[in-house]
C-alpha cells in the first residue's frame, strides 16, 4: 500500500481516504493534493514516485509540468493589469501590441483573446517543431495570422496560442517576459513556486511526465487520442492547432521544454502552490494579506463569455476570461460559477468562491480521454465537497 505523507483536518478526512484509493486503483505513479478552505490549508497530501523506476520519492515540493493548467496563472497576471488601469478588456489588442493589427484584426478585443474567441488557434504557415521555442517568431506569426473564425461569433480552444497572445500583452505593459511576471508578483508573494521556464537548477525536484492509458468514453467511442485524431484529418483545425509547430513530436521533460516560456503549456508547480494562488481567488482576491487581484477582478475573471460547441476540441466548452466553468457533462461539485484550468493528462486547479474553497493537484501519470477535467480530480473534488 502506498504511504500518504503529509496533513489533513479532521473534517477532510475522507479526501485523503479518496487519494489514497487513486493510488490503491493503480491510477497515479507520484500527485500531490492541496485544498484551502477560508484561507486555510485544510488537505496538504502527497505520495508515490518521481520517476517511473520507482526509486525517488514524490515529496512536497516536487515539481511537474501541469500543462494548460499555465493557462489560468497566466490569466491572473493579465487581470492584475485590468485592475491597475493599464489594460482595457474591451480595447483593440493592437492598442498595446500595433503589429497585431493585420488581416482583419485591427479592432479585435482583448477580451477575445482570454475567452479563445479570437479564431487564433493555430497559425496556417508551417513551423519548424524548434519554432514553439522562439517567442518573437510566434508573436510574429500570430500577429500576421488571419483569424480562422470571424471573431466573437465563435469560440475554439487555443491550446498553444493563447500563452503567447495573453503572454505578449503581458510583455509589452510590464516590459518583462511573462515568466518573471508570474514569478514576481503572483509565486514569490504568496510564498509558493510557478515557474514558466527555469535553468537546469530544478530540473532533479522536476517529475518526468510519464504517458498512461487513454480512456474511453462512456458510450463506447473513441477516446481522446490526439495523434488519431489529428491523422484522421490532416487539414483540420484540431491538427493544425496541436500539429504546427508538432506539439506531440516534443517531450515536455527535455530541457529545451523546460527553458522555454510557453505560457500555455510548460508552467511546473505542485499542488500547494496551486491552491494558495487560488486560495487567493477564493476568498475575494486575496490571502494572508498578499493581494492578487480585487474582489472586483476575481469577479469580472470568472463571468461567462460563451458556453457552446467548441470550434477546436470535440466538446462543449463554457469559458470565462481566461479560465474554464463547468459543464453539464462535468458539473465540479455544487457550484456552477466555480472556475479553474486544467492540463493535459491531469492536473488541475480551481477556485469557488461561495465556498471559499481552493483546490490544487498535480500527478505525473497522464491518463488522457474526453474531458476538460480529469476524472482523479474530479472524484477528489467530490469528497472534498462531502466534507462541507
Amino acid at each position: 500500500m502506498t504511504e500518504i505523507h503529509g496533513s489533513v483536518h479532521p473534517k477532510f478526512a475522507r479526501v485523503k481516504d479518496a487519494f489514497a484509493k487513486e493510488f490503491a486503483d493503480g491510477n497515479e505513479v507520484g500527485a500531490s493534493l492541496c485544498l484551502t478552505h477560508e484561507g486555510q490549508p485544510v488537505v496538504d497530501l502527497w505520495a508515490g514516485f518521481k520517476d517511473a523506476k520507482r526509486s525517488e520519492p514524490w515529496l512536497r515540493d516536487t515539481l511537474a509540468n501541469v500543462y494548460s493548467t499555465t493557462k489560468g496563472i497566466t490569466a491572473i497576471a493579465a487581470h492584475r493589469l485590468v485592475d491597475e488601469g493599464l489594460l482595457d478588456l474591451d480595447a483593440p489588442v493592437a492598442r498595446y501590441w500595433p503589429e497585431f493589427a493585420q488581416n482583419g484584426k485591427e479592432h479585435l478585443p482583448v477580451r477575445y483573446l482570454l475567452s479563445h474567441q479570437a479564431g487564433l488557434a493555430a497559425v496556417a504557415t508551417p513551423l519548424a517543431p524548434e519554432t514553439i521555442y522562439d517567442w518573437d517568431a510566434m508573436t510574429r506569426h500570430l500577429a500576421a495570422q488571419k483569424p480562422w473564425w470571424e471573431p466573437g461569433k465563435a469560440h475554439g480552444y487555443h491550446a498553444l496560442t493563447f500563452g503567447w497572445l495573453v503572454g505578449e500583452l503581458v510583455r509589452r505593459i510590464r516590459r518583462k517576459k511573462i515568466g518573471e511576471v508570474v514569478r514576481d508578483e503572483i509565486a514569490k508573494p504568496l510564498g509558493v513556486e510557478f515557474e514558466i521556464g527555469f535553468g537546469p537548477a530544478l530540473d532533479a525536484r522536476v517529475a518526468p511526465l510519464q504517458q498512461g492509458p487513454i480512456h474511453p468514453p462512456p458510450d463506447g467511442g473513441p477516446g481522446m487520442d490526439l495523434m488519431q485524431q489529428i491523422q484522421a484529418n490532416p487539414e483540420g483545425l484540431l491538427a493544425r492547432t496541436f500539429g504546427n509547430p508538432p506539439l506531440l513530436a516534443l517531450s515536455p521533460n527535455d530541457r529545451a521544454w523546460r527553458a522555454a516560456e510557453l505560457a500555455a503549456a510548460n508552467g511546473h508547480s505542485n499542488a500547494h502552490s496551486l491552491a494558495r494562488i487560488y486560495g487567493a481567488l477564493a476568498n475575494g482576491g486575496a490571502i494572508d494579506a498578499v493581494r492578487l487581484l480585487s474582489r472586483a477582478g476575481v469577479e469580472r475573471a470568472r463571468a461567462e463569455q460563451v458556453n457552446g460547441q467548441d470550434q477546436v476540441l470535440p466538446l462543449t466548452t463554457r469559458l470565462a476570461l481566461g479560465f474554464f466553468l463547468p459543464t453539464d457533462a462535468e458539473p465540479l461539485g455544487p457550484n456552477p460559477r466555480v472556475f479553474g484550468h486544467g492540463g493535459a493528462g491531469g492536473s488541475y486547479s480551481m477556485a469557488d468562491p461561495e465556498h471559499r474553497l481552493s483546490f490544487g493537484y498535480v500527478m505525473n501519470l497522464m491518463h488522457t480521454g474526453l474531458w476538460l477535467v480529469d476524472p482523479r480530480p474530479r472524484r477528489l473534488l467530490a469528497a472534498a465537497y462531502a466534507c462541507l
